[in-house]
């Protein structure tokens, strides 16, 4: 079955990790605890529920911790937009993060959109596990 570390989506939002991490270290302190701290909970968020998601044993529960992962993405890039607007990342950083952002809600669309289709279940059924039972 492999391991959620070798999903391209999870390799990327780890690059995504790193990213926020070093932009937000340039932040003013008075966002220490707020604008920062929530760009990189938003971030780390995506990572943690891609790999719950594929810890949980089934591609229903897969597809739901997919959902909560790109809705993390959703909530970074209005996050990511408010740090430029704020002035508090220039316009490489911003395009930087951006991008990488959006490539990653995509790669979590497709993910669920396979799995909703059956197009590549490699996950066992709640049905499958009962069956072992």
């Amino acid at each position: 079955m492999g391991s959620f570390k070798d999903l391209k989506a999870w390799q990327r939002s780890m690059d995504l990790v790193e990213a926020v991490y070093k932009a937000t270290s340039a932040f003013p302190a008075e966002e220490r605890y707020a604008l920062a701290n929530q760009m990189r909970r938003s971030s780390i968020s995506i990572t943690s529920n891609i790999a719950e998601g594929y810890g949980r044993g089934t591609d229903k529960e897969l597809i739901h911790f997919l959902y909560m992962a790109r809705g993390s993405s959703n909530e970074l890039c209005a996050q990511i937009d408010l740090s430029k607007r704020l002035s508090y990342i220039n316009d490489d950083v911003f395009s930087m993060l951006d991008t990488l952002n959006m490539e990653i809600n995509k790669m979590l669309s497709s993910l669920i959109y396979r799995r909703l289709n059956g197009m590549d279940s490699f996950i066992r059924t709640e049905t499958e596990l009962a069956d072992k039972t």
